[in-house]
């Protein structure tokens, strides 16, 4: 048994092989690993695989692009994070998928559904047509998250970029949205509204009135109460999650 990993995420690596090693129960498989479209690239051009576990993001662009240029028919069971217009679109297409924070379960099950139907035929390989409408999928999901707010000064108004926030504070009916360089802005919407309009790969709201970015964390320390103290960039004082958001913060990190 052979099998490729794409995953630029070390912890989530870790934690795929982590679950293959229990799915085998000490049965010998080998597994290559690859961060990157281009390791990937080289990987699939000089090797055969019983199947691959694959991300979408990967650090040098999105997997789509890989299958797309060299073609595989063993089953692919992409890892994704994503679950609006790409999960309907993986649905649609047959193709397996585990959304992620998954668990062991969840790995095992998709392991045991696309091998058997691989090994009766009735898999849907995925071929070119049904990369494009994967690819459409993922840029559908992607513009219906905000770029940038529009910041209204004094002196006129100013476009923030969203990739340039590290943190973003409820005050009042308004938010404070600190930026990386440790600039901060005023946005005249409530954090509830901001929040549904943010990438949840990229924004957790740690708890009731402050929203991180995933970019933007430089470290994190235990707490008492299960809570995690977080320093990011722009900011002079840490953050902190509640109780109830420390468990479902660790995952997010992890995808």
């Amino acid at each position: 048994m052979k099998i490729l990993i794409l995953e630029d995420e070390i912890p989530a690596y870790k934690k795929l092989t982590s679950y293959l090693d229990d799915f085998f129960m000490g049965d010998s498989y080998d597994h290559d690993w690859s961060r990157s479209i281009n390791d990937g690239k080289e990987f699939l051009m000089n090797n055969g695989y019983d199947f691959i576990l694959s991300d979408i993001q990967l650090l040098d662009g999105i997997s789509f692009d890989l299958f797309d240029e060299i073609p595989t028919n063993c089953p692919i069971i992409f890892c994704s994070a994503h679950d609006n217009y790409l999960l309907k679109a993986f649905d649609t297409n047959g193709i397996a998928y585990i959304l992620k924070p998954y668990t062991k379960s969840d790995f095992t099950k998709a392991i045991e559904k696309y091998q058997s139907l691989f090994n009766k035929g009735t898999y849907h390989k995925i071929n070119k047509k049904t990369i494009h409408n994967l690819k459409s999928a993922l840029q559908s999901e992607n513009i219906s998250f905000k770029k940038r707010f529009v910041i209204k000064k004094t002196n006129g108004i100013q476009l923030l970029n969203v990739s340039d926030i590290s943190l973003i504070e409820a005050s009042g009916d308004f938010c404070i949205a600190t930026e990386n360089s440790g600039k901060r802005h005023t946005i005249s919407m409530n954090l509830g509204t901001i929040f549904k309009q943010l990438n949840p790969n990229k924004f957790f709201k740690i708890n009731r009135s402050e929203i991180i970015s995933i970019d933007a964390i430089e470290n994190i320390e235990s707490h008492f109460k299960n809570r995690l103290l977080i320093t990011f960039s722009g900011g002079k004082d840490k953050v902190m999650t509640s109780s109830s958001t420390t468990s479902d913060f660790r995952k997010w990190l992890e995808q």
